[in-house]
């Protein structure tokens, strides 16, 4: 809510707040910034607000605004990082748990992603709950929707922008991939059955996080974190 409003990338129309709420530093700022952008504040009762909030524990405080921006693939082959660098997207091949997805997202963002490419079939979409688990990650992020990533992968080869799919089976460590310091583009795939037979065919190169423990995988929004800032230690 406070990255909404810090952003103003997008329009909200209101704020309501639960009106059993504790004081607290984080509401002083929301209330500050929804005054100081002229969004109206409303307080309902905690019934009247829980059945106006569209997740799982919601925590009193909702906003309504404009939905976010699809920026298009085309925008993002071009994009560059916050730190002016080359194209760095993440490509995410039907994940369909929306607190993965917005943990993916938070973990996007910080490690200065240029561009998140998501599916627009049998994959989580950036709803209220994938936007609360992001922490705010969505309001700053460059999102493009595509009907399908093979091929979008295949304008990426066009715009030679390497693509890196992250598998159990991949040949290189990621610590040891060569190519990141140029446009690139990382492949996460699907919780449990990973990347699918088109999108792994299409990558460029397949790497993989050596594991030191008993157990075969990660949860997927873990594995993303750790390529994600691999691949941002390498370029910088």
């Amino acid at each position: 809510m406070r990255e909404l409003l810090l952003a103003g990338t997008r329009r909200t129309r209101e704020v309501v707040l639960a009106g059993d709420l504790d004081p607290a530093p984080i509401l002083d700022d929301i209330i500050d910034l929804a005054d100081e952008h002229k969004v109206a504040i409303r307080e309902v009762s905690r019934s009247k607000f829980e059945s106006m909030a569209r997740t799982e524990a919601p925590q009193g405080v909702v906003a309504f605004a404009a939905p976010l921006e699809d920026h298009g693939l085309e925008a993002l082959l071009a994009s560059r990082t916050p730190a002016g660098g080359p194209p760095f997207l993440l490509l995410l091949d039907g994940v369909t748990d929306p607190g993965n997805l917005g943990a993916i997202l938070r973990s996007a963002e910080c490690a200065g992603v240029s561009g998140v490419v998501l599916p627009r079939h049998r994959a989580a979409r950036v709803t209220a709950a994938a936007a609360k688990s992001a922490a705010g990650a969505v309001e700053h992020l460059r999102l493009a929707t595509v009907s399908g990533l093979p091929k979008a992968m295949a304008r990426l080869t066009r715009a030679e922008i390497w693509t890196v799919g992250l598998d159990a089976g991949g040949t290189a460590p990621i610590h040891d991939l060569a190519v990141t310091d140029g446009p690139v583009a990382l492949v996460m795939g699907a919780e449990g059955a990973g990347l699918s037979r088109l999108v792994r065919e299409r990558c460029d190169t397949l790497a993989h996080i050596p594991l030191q423990g008993v157990l075969a995988s990660m949860n997927v929004s873990a594995a993303a974190a750790v390529a994600l800032f691999e691949v941002a230690r390498r370029r910088s």
